[in-house]
């Protein structure tokens, strides 16, 4: 794959996944779906498409749950965020520990990214489980436990991709979707570019 032919690729990807929350926002849960598929697909590519997909059906099931728990707890068109931090979020977390199981992520995956849901619409830090659960899905993409294997001195911190993905949140939050995509072709770019490196070395 050329650079360019690369850059591009992690253009749609990033794209994808913005279509993915926008579908999500619809409530178009078949179109969500193939979005995040589109994303699974190419991002975990040690395991099958279908298996991949299942991954992303997963996520969709994640995001779902999470609105009925926060629909549970609309009393007149307002959230009460005492009721939702108390609520039963176990639906969420399994959906989240199904698509962990799928394709390899490390398990803390599911508490971490359910931890960061709820906080996101509670209040507090959700950014620091976010970041967790990010680098735990990063590592199994790239199938690098090591990540972010930074070469040198400031080795805490969850690496500038996890980064990447919290900053895509907060853009998603605030609608800016044409910043999202940008923040968000070079998380990508680094995935392709370490399966094109793995592929290049086993043709080898």
């Amino acid at each position: 794959m050329e650079p360019n032919d690369l850059r591009t690729n992690a253009r749609r990807l990033a794209r994808q996944l913005c279509l993915g929350f926008k579908h999500h926002d619809q409530r178009e849960r078949e179109l969500a779906v193939d979005a995040f598929a589109a994303v699974d697909t190419a991002q975990f590519q040690h395991v099958s498409e279908r298996t991949a997909r299942r991954a992303a059906v997963a996520y969709v099931d994640a995001l779902w749950a999470k609105d009925e728990v926060e629909r549970s707890c609309t009393v007149g068109g307002e959230i009460d965020r005492v009721a939702l931090d108390d609520a039963d979020w176990s639906d969420v977390r399994s959906a989240f520990a199904r698509r962990a199981n799928l394709v390899d992520i490390d398990p803390r995956y599911a508490e971490q990214s359910t931890l960061a849901w709820r906080r996101h619409k509670v209040g507090g830090d959700y950014w620091t489980p976010m970041k967790r659960a990010q680098l735990h899905e990063y590592r199994a993409a790239l199938q690098s436990p090591e990540y972010p294997d930074k070469p040198r001195y400031g080795q805490s911190g969850y690496g500038p991709e996890p980064a990447r993905y919290l900053l895509g949140v907060e853009l998603h939050d605030t609608r800016e979707w044409e910043q999202a995509q940008v923040v968000m072709t070079p998380y990508f770019e680094r995935i392709l570019r370490e399966h094109r490196g793995t592929t290049a070395a086993t043709s080898d």
